[in-house]
């Protein structure tokens, strides 16, 4: 891809607050395409999620996910309400759903402490929060959603870990772990599991310790997820990348987000060997919705990911080097004052907007 290609995006902003974080995250990427001539993006909106479900009976059109196929990336508002769900009592997730499609594996989830931010860890501003928790996405026990088996006297659901599934994402792990390095992080990857407890995750151990010698600079170790647990909250600055399996990600990704401030400034990415959806950590919030309250940092900064995913992808410096930017940018405007009402303060969606849109210059 030449520099001046422009890259397409599927825009799908979702529902309650989805859209409201959404148009500040398009209007920074527009931003930047206006200040650097090398890097163009054709946008593309399309309908999903739970209002979409309420029109047509389906979460997401056909069409829709043809787009999403089709585009360079996706972009990724908030999708699902709690009054809307499947006739099995599920919510509407095409987040999830586009998981499977695209075989999306590797859940990537950064969790890093923005100068400014109260953190719940003392010490957190002193020495710095800043790691990636990778789930793999397709798999574990998530394998069995709409499986399950249920009777009157019990209920049964059933973990699934492959192979090649397993060695894709380690390699995917420790790769990301040794682009770190390059950063100057400390290049270290822990493997998070319950190897004590369950033969599926000792068979894993075996699997990393066969995949982790093509990557001779990168440092790994192993570590129980319990005692990961307790360690995030007590010295989460020990930790630089992680991976684990689907469920045990689904919680401490979230534990991660409040180590750092909470969902509102979380971003996250699903991304597969030739896709990736980028979408902030939180929901829908119906609770706020329309009331100019909604945080959209976490969207920002999932814009900026996606940046830099494209930029790795098509060896495009100039969408690196504008993520870059957007970060910087971001931690201008909170290091400016920037308080959002989640914190106490009087900051809503649109003056978090225009503090980053000013930062951006």
């Amino acid at each position: 891809m030449s520099a001046n290609t422009a890259f397409h995006i599927a825009v799908l902003p979702g529902d309650g607050i989805g859209h409201e974080v959404t148009k500040p995250a398009l209007d920074v990427l527009r931003r930047i395409e206006e200040t650097t001539p090398s890097l163009k993006f054709r946008f593309s909106e399309a309908p999903a999620g739970a209002e979409e479900y309420k029109a047509t009976g389906k979460s997401m059109s056909e069409q829709t996910i043809k787009l999403c196929g089709e585009t360079d990336a996706i972009l990724l508002g908030a999708c699902g309400l709690p009054s809307v769900r499947y006739p099995d009592n599920t919510e509407i997730m095409p987040q999830v759903e586009l998981r499977f499609i695209y075989d999306l594996y590797a859940g990537v989830r950064p969790a890093r402490l923005i100068p400014g931010v109260p953190s719940p860890i003392v010490g957190a501003q002193e020495h710095g929060i800043d790691f990636v928790l990778i789930r793999e996405s397709t798999e574990g026990l998530f394998a069995s959603m709409g499986k399950g088996i249920t009777t009157h006297d019990e209920a049964r659901e059933t973990l699934v870990v492959t192979r090649d599934k397993t060695e894709r994402l380690f390699d995917f792990s420790l790769k990301l772990a040794e682009r770190r390095k390059k950063r100057g992080k400390p290049g270290r990857l822990t493997l998070v599991d319950k190897a004590n407890v369950f033969k599926a995750f000792n068979w894993q151990r075996d699997i990393f310790n066969e995949r982790k010698p093509k990557f001779p600079d990168v440092k790994t170790d192993m570590l129980y997820v319990d005692a990961c647990a307790a360690m995030m909250v007590k010295k989460p600055w020990d930790f630089d990348v992680m991976v684990m399996e689907n469920m045990f990600g689904d919680i401490l990704s979230d534990l991660a987000a409040g180590l750092i401030g909470g969902l509102g400034i979380a971003p996250s990415a699903d991304i597969g060997d030739t896709h990736a959806v980028f979408q902030p950590c939180h929901g829908t919030a119906p609770d706020i919705m329309g009331q100019g309250k909604a945080n959209p940092t976490a969207m920002i900064l999932s814009a900026a990911m996606m940046l830099d995913w494209l930029a790795d992808k098509h060896d495009h410096q100039p969408a690196a080097d504008a993520a870059i930017r957007i970060e910087r940018a971001v931690d201008a405007a909170y290091g400016s004052g920037l308080k959002p009402m989640e914190y106490g303060g009087k900051d809503g969606t649109a003056a978090i907007s225009a503090a980053v849109m000013k930062a951006l210059g």
